[in-house]
């Protein structure tokens, strides 16, 4: 089955907690934080996320007998973030040192943010949809050979609860983001109740995700191992 979720679950949740990251680099440091590395990084993550994601997209039926639902749940989520860290990557690279000199650097970011913010919130209301799906129909099981996850095969439902949750997190913080970038358009702090939202929900699945991703290194390579 050709899926790849290892590397998409690490770098989707290293990108997560990038941006949270990135954001907290800029109002601490300003023109000191590197625009040339946080490009560097939003690149690196964007490629692996919109290619893998663009191609699991694309190709429908993923699995016939297996997955078919990987496309949408994994596919077209990652595709889309992956383009967003993508643009981000670009700004940054384009504008360079530039794009965060300034008193009012956090500002000007949100102002650029400020209309892809809504094609971000709308993503997260889907992360949100493929949360109660996958609540409602027990997806997300893994089988009985697979490694650590799969002693949890007879009760789907636990595995389909630790998912969602992490994925409507995802989305909770993504429907939070159009309201967050407003806030600091108004000159609100970062602490307003929106941007705090975005942060810890991103820092926290940010982290669960690329430690999962970690871990499904060794089961995936198990569920091989013992199904060959």
């Amino acid at each position: 089955m050709p899926t790849y979720n290892t590397i998409m679950a690490v770098a989707a949740g290293v990108g997560l907690l990038s941006l949270v990251l990135f954001v907290r680099d800029v109002a601490r440091n300003g023109e000191e934080a590197s625009a040339e590395g946080w490009a560097l990084n939003f690149g690196v993550l964007g490629a692996i996320l919109a290619s893998t994601g663009l191609h699991m997209t694309l190709t429908w039926p993923l699995a016939a007998g297996g997955f078919p639902f990987d496309n949408i749940v994994f596919g077209e989520t990652s595709l889309g973030f992956g383009v967003l860290l993508l643009a981000a990557s670009l700004y940054l690279w384009k504008r360079g040192t530039s794009a965060l000199v300034g008193a009012d650097v956090l500002p000007r970011l949100a102002k650029t943010a400020r209309p892809i913010s809504t094609f971000v919130g709308f993503l997260g209301g889907a992360l949100v949809a493929i949360a109660v799906a996958g609540v409602k129909y027990q997806l997300f099981a893994a089988p009985p050979e697979e490694p650590i996850s799969g002693e949890f095969a007879e009760w789907p439902v636990v595995e389909a609860i630790f998912m969602s949750g992490l994925l409507g997190l995802v989305g909770v913080g993504a429907i939070a983001f159009p309201f967050a970038v407003r806030s600091v358009l108004r000159g609100e702090s970062l602490r307003s109740l929106a941007t705090q939202v975005v942060g810890w929900a991103w820092a926290i699945t940010g982290v669960v995700f690329a430690l999962f991703g970690v871990m499904n290194f060794f089961t995936h390579i198990g569920l091989i191992v013992n199904t060959m």
